[in-house]
This record gives structure tokens, sequence and C-alpha cells, in this order.
């Protein structure tokens, strides 16, 4: 017969992990590294003249868990990593996973050229960089009936 846990001791436990968590996001914040307002994800956009340069903060993160998505004037920046944490044998003493994911869409001020946008992580930063579309190619003239 398998032998009980104590509930008090589940709890507990429980409680202690939830501490790890929020000393970890209270560590973030001091530093700057998450912003409850904004999902977690710090993003700044700037504007170099002919392009539109969006850095956005992803620490933690490879580049395979980044998603960029532009549609129309919107660019949406989205992260997701999980991870699996195992010890001990069959009856595990200890076994955890994480979740994390952030994401973030934006409103571009200029329409760009989509065909030659691009984009770079390094060191936890994700830099996408955004030419500004062409004026003249985006007025189109109407003919009046």
């Amino acid at each position: 017969m398998a032998r009980r846990r104590n509930p008090f001791d589940e709890i507990e436990e429980m409680i202690e992990r939830m501490s790890r968590q929020f000393e970890g996001m209270g560590r973030q914040l001091e530093s700057g590294g998450m912003d409850w307002q904004t999902g977690g994800m710090s993003l700044d956009v700037a504007d170099h003249g002919d392009e539109l340069v969006v850095t956005a903060d992803l620490p933690g993160f490879e580049k395979e868990d980044i998603d960029i998505t532009l549609r129309d004037d919107r660019l949406r920046i989205a992260a997701e990593h999980e991870e699996e944490t195992e010890e001990g044998g069959e009856e595990y003493i200890r076994q955890e996973r994480s979740r994390r994911s952030m994401n973030r869409t934006v409103t571009l001020p200029d329409s760009v050229d989509e065909s030659n946008v691009s984009a770079e992580y390094r060191n936890g930063v994700l830099t996408v960089t955004l030419p500004k579309a062409d004026e003249s190619d985006e007025s189109h003239d109407i003919e009046v009936s």
C-alpha cells in the first residue's frame, strides 16, 4: 500500500515554488527586464529616416522560440519557451515543467517595404529593421467616372 503524503507538505512545497517564481519576477522588474503593462516585453521603436528599427528585450529565449509577423501596419513579436527538469527514478522525487511566453503587437507609424524586412537576435535582444516603403509606390491614381 502506498504511503499517503501529508497534504500540508504539498501545500508548503507549492508555496515555495510560487515564492521562487515571484522572486524571479521581482528581480526582472528591478533590472528593468519585465514591464507588467506590456505583457513582459520591453520594446523600442526608432525612426531612422529611411527605416524603422524595433528593438525588443527577450532574455532567456532561443532564436527558434521567436515568431515575428508583419501584417499591414502591425508588427507582432511572440516568444514561447517550454522546459522540463526531471530528477530521480520512476517514482520521481522532483519533476518540474516551466513555460514562458511573451507577445507584443505594435502599430507602425509608416508603411514599410515588407520584402526587405530583416531581423537579428543576439544576446537576448531582438532587432527588427523595417525599411520604409517608397512614397511613390503607395500612391495610386484613381479615375473619376
